[in-house]
C-alpha cells in the first residue's frame, strides 16, 4: 500500500494505492461521509483476489483540498487519478453517497471504465418519486437554495454533519451510536464486529479531520440536479442493495435499474446498508471478470 498526491493545479487529491498493483484497477469511491480509508477493512482481499483498488479522498475529505465539486468534476478527478497512475481502464465502485461519483466517471467519452459498480448508493434524488420526502428539517432547508445558491447550500449540508465530528472523535460514542436509528438489524450485527466498527471510525475520523466541507458540497452534488448524463453510460453497472437499507432505501436501486442503459440489480433479503463489508470480494470478482 501507498499513499500519494494527485496535483489538480490549484489543489491536490489524496490517494491510496493498495492490493495487487499488477491486478485490474478499481477507483473507489468512499461514502458520505467517508475517505479514502473507507475499505481498510478489506484491502488484504483485493490483494489476495489479484485487485489493485485505489481510493482518494474528495474534496474537502481527509488530505484533499477543499473545494466546491459536482458529480462531473469528481469523474474528472477520478480519470486524472488513473492518469498520474498509468492505469488505461479501469472499474469504479461507489459506496452509499460515493455511488454516484462511480456511475458519473463512467459517463466520460470513450471505453475506458469497463465496468461500474454500485453498493447501496444514492440515486438522482429529484428524479426518485418520494425521495426526498424522507430529507431531515436541516437538509430540508439546505434544498431551498437549490439552485440559486449551491454554496448557501452546501454550508447548510456541511452544519449537519458537526455532531459526527464528536461521535467519531477518541472517547466518542462511534458511528453506530450515532447513526442507531437508522441501522438495520444487519448493520448492528456488523458493528458488534470490533474490526468492522473501528474501520467506519477510523474512516469517518479522517473524513472528517479537516471541517464538513466534504460533505456538504457531497449533498449538492446528488440531492441536487445531477450535472452528468446517465445515458451515456456504455459499460455494464452492477448495483447491489440490501432490502433493509435504512440510508439508501432499494427504491433508489429500483429507480437505477430501470433508468440505465446497461444494469443489473442484486437484491439481498434482510440487509441494510452496509452490505459492502460483507460482499467486497464478490463485488471486486463482478467488477474485475474477463
Amino acid at each position: 500500500m501507498r499513499e500519494i498526491e494527485i496535483d489538480r493545479g490549484d489543489r491536490v487529491l489524496r490517494v491510496r494505492d493498495a492490493g495487487d498493483p499488477d491486478g485490474p484497477v478499481v477507483i473507489y469511491f468512499h461514502g458520505t461521509p467517508g475517505s479514502r480509508l473507507d475499505l481498510g477493512f478489506g484491502e488484504h482481499i483485493a490483494g489476495e483476489q489479484g485487485v489493485r483498488l485505489v481510493t482518494f479522498d474528495r474534496p474537502g475529505y481527509g488530505g484533499s483540498t477543499a473545494a466546491p465539486f459536482g458529480l462531473a468534476s469528481i469523474a474528472a478527478d477520478a480519470h486524472a487519478i488513473a492518469d498520474g497512475l498509468g492505469v488505461d481502464r479501469f472499474a469504479t465502485l461507489g459506496m452509499s453517497g460515493g455511488g454516484p461519483g462511480s456511475l458519473a466517471a463512467a459517463t466520460v467519452p470513450g471505453d475506458r471504465v469497463i465496468r461500474a459498480g454500485v453498493a447501496s448508493g444514492a440515486a438522482p434524488f429529484q428524479l426518485v418519486p418520494g425521495a426526498l420526502d424522507h430529507l431531515d428539517d436541516n437538509d430540508q432547508a439546505a434544498m431551498k437554495h437549490l439552485p440559486a445558491d449551491p454554496a448557501a447550500a452546501a454550508a447548510r449540508f456541511a452544519a449537519g454533519f458537526e455532531p459526527l465530528i464528536d461521535a467519531v472523535a477518541p472517547g466518542g460514542p462511534g458511528p453506530a451510536v450515532a447513526f442507531a436509528d437508522l441501522l438495520s438489524p444487519r448493520d448492528s450485527e456488523l458493528m458488534e464486529d470490533p474490526r468492522l466498527a473501528s474501520a467506519l471510525t477510523a474512516t469517518m475520523r479522517e473524513a472528517l479531520r479537516p471541517g464538513t466541507s466534504g460533505g456538504g458540497w457531497d449533498n449538492v452534488s446528488w440531492l441536487g440536479a445531477w450535472d452528468v448524463d446517465l445515458s451515456a453510460i456504455g459499460c455494464p453497472v452492477l448495483l447491489w442493495y440490501g432490502t433493509d437499507d435504512r440510508f439508501a432505501p432499494l427504491p433508489l436501486g429500483r429507480w437505477l435499474a430501470e433508468n440505465l442503459p446497461d444494469a443489473r440489480l442484486v437484491m439481498r433479503e434482510g440487509e441494510g446498508h452496509f452490505g459492502i463489508m460483507e460482499h467486497l470480494g464478490e463485488m471486486l470478482d463482478a467488477l474485475t471478470e474477463p
